[in-house]
């Protein structure tokens, strides 16, 4: 990461630090939520980090929130904007630019939100075996990577440092966050996806799947999308060019490091030091998805 967390632990208190990013006290009702350079895959962090990683996370969700709340006018987020708090020193606040927000202080819902929007990845490995996704009964004769005819909301557990997400049915989630409250985060997080994937299609950018998670606004028990969106790092974003069906597809997350991972025997090991090849390689791909979708060079959006 760019930033010491002791520079500025000592102004902010240090309230977590996750497998990327780190979440900061500013006061009772706002967080500084920063955004490393540290990357994970199969829920384990890499030894070394993706530059400008960091930067690309943060701005493409700033985007996101931006167009989102255009599209849905009842869309409630979290973000609160990039500026960097007074009382944080300086230098720190220097190392702090791009890669930081200031975000609201919620309650936050303890399940993943995930959409999607095409077979892939784990749901494509389930349905091979039972011709279910999360419980739910799929089409017959789906191919790899084919879209569905609807997206469907398939959340999961959110697990704790070192632990494995579940997949869990809509009942189950119903039962951890209350019916009312998880009809509201289905209900949102299809609107969102269906709004982002159409945006993204017109770019050039398949959204194959994507997570959401949410908070609680406990004033007007408004449920508030929070956390990164629609980043590199919470979806998987393939090319509409060479898309393909009845196979894998490239894509511009880290999908790239996974595939690299399993290649080499690595899959779910800790300690792994990425090649600068794949260093260079990862960045690159996060890099072009920025620029694809907000239309500015990550370079250019940082100046």
């Amino acid at each position: 990461m760019a930033y010491t967390r002791a520079e500025l632990g000592a102004s902010l208190p240090l309230l977590t630090s996750g497998k990327v990013r780190e979440l900061y006290e500013v006061d009772s009702k706002t967080l500084l939520f920063v955004a490393s350079d540290r990357i994970s895959a199969y829920d384990v962090i890499m030894k070394n980090g993706v530059p400008q990683k960091g930067q690309v996370l943060t701005l493409m969700t700033a985007f996101w929130f931006d167009y989102l709340q255009k599209q849905i006018p009842d869309l409630r987020t979290h973000f609160l904007g990039l500026n960097v708090p007074e009382s944080v020193p300086v230098q720190a606040k220097v190392q702090l630019r791009n890669r930081s927000m200031l975000v609201r202080r919620l309650k936050i819902f303890p399940i993943e939100a995930i959409v999607r929007g095409y077979i892939t990845g784990s749901a494509w490995s389930t349905y091979q075996k039972t011709g279910e996704v999360n419980g739910k009964k799929m089409p017959e004769g789906l191919q790899e990577s084919q879209e569905f005819p609807e997206p469907i909301y398939t959340p999961s557990t959110k697990a704790e440092l070192g632990q494995h997400d579940e997949n869990i049915s809509t009942e189950h989630a119903a039962e951890i966050v209350g019916q009312k409250y998880a009809t509201r985060i289905e209900q949102l997080s299809l609107k969102i996806y269906s709004v982002a994937k159409e945006y993204a299609r017109q770019q050039g950018i398949i959204i194959a799947d994507t997570k959401f998670e949410f908070g609680l606004d406990q004033e007007t028990e408004e449920v508030v999308l929070v956390d990164e969106v629609l980043t590199p790092d919470s979806s998987r974003f393939w090319s509409r060019q060479t898309y393909a069906l009845g196979q894998s597809q490239d894509s511009f997350d880290k999908q790239y490091l996974r595939d690299w991972l399993t290649a080499n025997g690595l899959k779910g090991k800790g300690g792994v030091e990425m090649s600068e090849e794949v260093v260079k390689n990862t960045s690159a791909k996060y890099a072009e998805a920025f620029e694809i979708l907000t239309g500015k060079s990550i370079e250019a959006a940082t100046q």
